[in-house]
């Protein structure tokens, strides 16, 4: 029989390629719900006579996990944007652990603020991950004692002026001092559980403008809420509302949350089709 030539060797290829991506899912959640025949590590030798590890069920789980947060990071494409790779999987990891824990409602939005960055930068994105569409990217401030240009210290305390980080859960909106204004929630312990006492909430602020940072070399800050530009906290307000996920980041080597459980998000993704 004549050889297949180049052409048709390559489609061969091209078609296993696809049918192995279309198989993984699969394969993942089999090795999730069937105990290993074998014990774990047990090598096997191929044709060239060098043994292969076999890859334990954990490892295929992770790999496969950590291959759906690139490839939504990658659809997103927020990296264009500066939102760091590293930031995003601790927001997604943190919507997954709320989701599994009932904190959030249907809407598939998550909210995330870097404050790693200068007050000068576009910082805070609004994310649909049922669309994978970025529906807001712009400006946002912290609190005025978290420091000048860029967030350095953070505080749950009352009166404290300070930005707090974490994880929060979005609740109904009032009319206040600053006009409409969004409740958060936080459900950090000990760095954000303090926000609905602290009147932590997402408004709008005319400090918060490319003027003002011509101006000033910075934005304005707030007593500690994540105040948002005028021409479009409304929309944001009206977008994130009734129990959406919000993560706040920043540079504090004490900080910790219950929520960046990996195996808790990995549970999400894989046991219910999540993200994809």
């Amino acid at each position: 029989m004549e050889k297949p030539n180049v052409v048709h060797r390559q489609r061969l290829k091209r078609r296993a390629r696809r049918a192995m991506r279309r198989l993984l899912p699969f394969v993942a959640s089999l090795f999730m719900a069937t105990p290993l025949a074998t014990p774990v590590g047990k090598t096997m030798a191929n044709p060239t006579g060098v043994e292969m590890k076999m890859p334990t069920a954990k490892q295929m789980q992770e790999s496969f996990f950590d291959q759906r947060m690139h490839d939504l990071y990658r659809n997103l494409n927020v990296e264009a944007q500066g939102l760091r790779y590293e930031v995003f999987a601790k927001a997604v990891t943190g919507y997954l652990n709320l989701k599994q824990d009932n904190k959030l409602g249907d809407k598939q939005l998550l909210t995330v603020v870097d404050f790693e960055l200068p007050s000068t930068e576009k910082r805070l994105w609004v994310l649909d991950l049922a669309q994978k569409q970025v529906l807001f990217h712009t400006l946002v401030a912290h609190g005025h004692n978290s420091g000048e240009n860029v967030a350095t210290n953070f505080s749950n305390e009352n009166e404290s002026n300070m930005s707090s980080l974490g994880f929060y859960v979005t609740r109904d909106e009032y009319r206040g001092k600053h006009g409409r204004s969004l409740k958060l929630d936080g459900v950090d312990e000990g760095f954000n559980t303090n926000a609905l006492e602290r009147s932590v909430v997402m408004h709008g602020a005319d400090y918060v403008s490319e003027d003002f940072i011509r101006q000033y070399g910075r934005l304005g800050r707030s007593l500690g809420c994540p105040a948002l530009p005028m021409d479009q906290y409304e929309q944001i307000i009206d977008t994130v509302n009734g129990g959406t996920c919000l993560y706040l980041n920043g540079s504090n080597p004490e900080y910790s949350s219950k929520y960046l459980n990996e195996d808790v998000a990995m549970t999400a993704v894989l046991g219910s089709n999540q993200l994809i």
